[in-house]
């Protein structure tokens, strides 16, 4: 009898990058159709272009939690936990209707993060770890607590960033930079995380999945 062929740990490849950005885009997407410099309409405002985005991306979230499920086979830990916090302050952000509520949720999220990887890795433990269900094939445990370590400072970072951008700039260009700053940030921070991992015992294979499916928190 041949032998069967060997069983391959299955990637989620880039549909994880479309489960996880796709919502935002479709925040982005509706926000700008309803936008007052779109519709035409300066009585509308930003916060009413807001509040129609927010609910758009409520709804694309959950689509995206099923799709994991129907494509993937399950839901991380990870996904169920940013979902969860996108339907919940969402849910605020469309009751309040508050444009400071708005700017100062993105801080308030990284806080929460923040705090909380960062006083698991001083008792030796990486919520991490948990999140993404150990996916990172050979990482050896001193590799999960720096990765939680270094994230946890990085979302300081994102949350001082937040605030000044909330009190310096527009709220159109400060909404902008969630795309276009805050994304790109994430995304190269993650990349400069694969040589540490792979130091501790990433493989060259799951490097990739790294830079694809990054942490994220909304």
């Amino acid at each position: 009898m041949a032998d069967e062929p060997a069983k391959t740990k299955p990637k989620s490849g880039w549909l994880n990058v479309a489960v996880d950005y796709g919502p935002l885009l479709v925040f982005f997407l509706v926000y700008k159709y309803y936008s007052p410099e779109t519709a035409g309409d300066d009585a509308s405002g930003e916060i009413f272009a807001v509040i129609r985005g927010t609910g758009a991306f409520i709804i694309a979230a959950i689509l995206a939690l099923a799709i994991s499920k129907w494509r993937l086979g399950k839901i991380s830990p990870m996904l169920w936990l940013s979902t969860a916090m996108i339907v919940g302050f969402g849910a605020l952000t469309i009751y309040f209707q508050d444009e400071r509520f708005i700017q100062w949720k993105p801080t308030l999220v990284y806080e929460l993060f923040s705090v909380v990887l960062l006083i698991g890795y001083a008792k030796g433990k990486s919520l991490l770890k948990i999140l993404l269900e150990a996916a990172f094939e050979g990482l050896s445990d001193e590799g999960w607590l720096k990765l939680s370590r270094n994230w946890g400072w990085f979302f300081q970072v994102l949350a001082v960033l937040n605030l000044v951008l909330a009190y310096t700039v527009s709220f159109e260009t400060w909404l902008g930079m969630k795309l276009w700053l805050f994304l790109p940030l994430t995304f190269l921070f993650t990349f400069s995380q694969v040589p540490m991992l792979m130091r501790h015992g990433l493989s060259f294979e799951d490097a990739d999945e790294v830079v694809k499916d990054p942490p994220r928190t909304e």
